[in-house]
């Protein structure tokens, strides 16, 4: 730790501007690399902190604890008066109101990253931040509050960050969390939309993901929802690039996903690795008894659907057994692979 810290003697100031599951870990871990990290979050959450300390697990044996006086922690946005980089890790629908709160008291020249799910978050943040230096991001691994201040990966996966002026992406790596500067990210990120269409399979499930996915009719489903997702984007001139390091591009997925289960794990191990507690944060939302993101994700492809006169039958169902399960408030369902079907 202390090649660390003399490292980053000099390191810039990073806000985590609304620090849930993905904000806590990421935050902690540019923390746990001895950089200066300020926590934006709800009283709530840095309570929870203060009072049991910053823990972050992984698939991979990572466990460590830190003292709560690592990083940082307000629900006062004044703290934006005094970023270098902003990580920007609310839910899509508050967007817009982070966006006014940066665009109030953060500096010009901050670095503002969207690390959020969907399409729409980083164009809403360009509008309300004109001439500003705001970049797409993409999370690539599965990060879910396990409670008590713990905050655990259960998947494999870096981060990647538009390409942009100076070297972020070489600046933000720290042990044990990568970034990556990428560019065509808007293609990658309508591929990392295809792939989060489980998201909501997995919530309706109620299972791990290492189970959902080794199951084949989930795979079947989810390889029927994406092909359905692909055809919209193809109405739509839309060509997805996959955000997995590897050669397979994403209209051949589906194929992949409806391969007997043997074949399956052995493509799957070298692209990802999940752990046996992994679920998804969509899971976690409707158990928590939180909005989900259904909106940017199966909700997005139906309303392109529309517009270009397009069925989705299959993504209008999941949006539907979703907001139907939000409406519940009991968590997840727990259905089977054809009550989501419907058939």
């Amino acid at each position: 730790m202390a090649e660390s810290a003399k490292r980053h003697g000099n390191s810039p100031r990073i806000v985590v501007a609304g620090a849930g599951s993905v904000g806590c870990f990421v935050g902690g871990m540019l923390a746990r690399g001895m950089y200066d990290v300020t926590l934006l979050l709800r009283p709530r959450m840095a309570e929870e902190i203060s009072r049991q300390g910053l823990t972050l697990t992984d698939y991979a044996g990572l466990d460590e604890e830190l003292p709560p006086d690592v990083v940082s922690m307000t629900a006062d946005p004044v703290c934006l008066k005094g970023a270098d980089i902003i990580l920007v890790t609310v839910k899509s629908g508050a967007t817009a109101e982070m966006a006014r709160q940066i665009a109030r008291f953060a500096p010009k020249t901050a670095v503002v990253v969207s690390l959020q799910n969907g399409i729409s978050n980083v164009g809403l943040l360009r509008e309300k931040l004109p001439g500003r230096d705001v970049r797409a991001g993409i999370v690539m691994c599965n990060i879910v509050a396990m409670g008590g201040g713990r905050f655990h990966r259960g998947t494999s996966g870096d981060i990647l960050i538009e390409r942009g002026a100076g070297h972020l992406a070489r600046t933000l790596t720290v042990g044990d969390l990568e970034f990556h500067e990428r560019r065509k990210m808007p293609a990658l990120q309508w591929g990392k939309l295809l792939i989060n269409l489980n998201n909501a399979l997995n919530a309706l499930s109620g299972l791990p993901l290492r189970k959902q996915i080794g199951d084949m009719r989930w795979r079947r489903l989810m390889a029927d929802q994406m092909a359905e997702a692909l055809r919209v984007l193809d109405a739509a001139g839309i060509e997805p690039l996959s955000p997995v390091p590897g050669p397979l591009p994403m209209r051949h997925v589906p194929r992949v996903l409806r391969l007997p289960t043997v074949l399956f794990r052995f493509v799957a191990r070298a692209m990802l690795t999940i752990d046996p507690t992994a679920r998804s944060s969509m899971w976690e939302d409707l158990n928590k008894g939180r909005r989900t993101e259904i909106e940017e994700l199966q909700g997005q492809i139906v309303r392109m659907a529309q517009d270009n006169g397009v069925p989705a039958p299959i993504n209008q169902r999941v949006a539907d057994l979703v907001r139907q399960a939000e409406r519940v408030g009991t968590g997840s369902p727990k259905l089977k692979p054809k009550e989501v079907r419907g058939r």
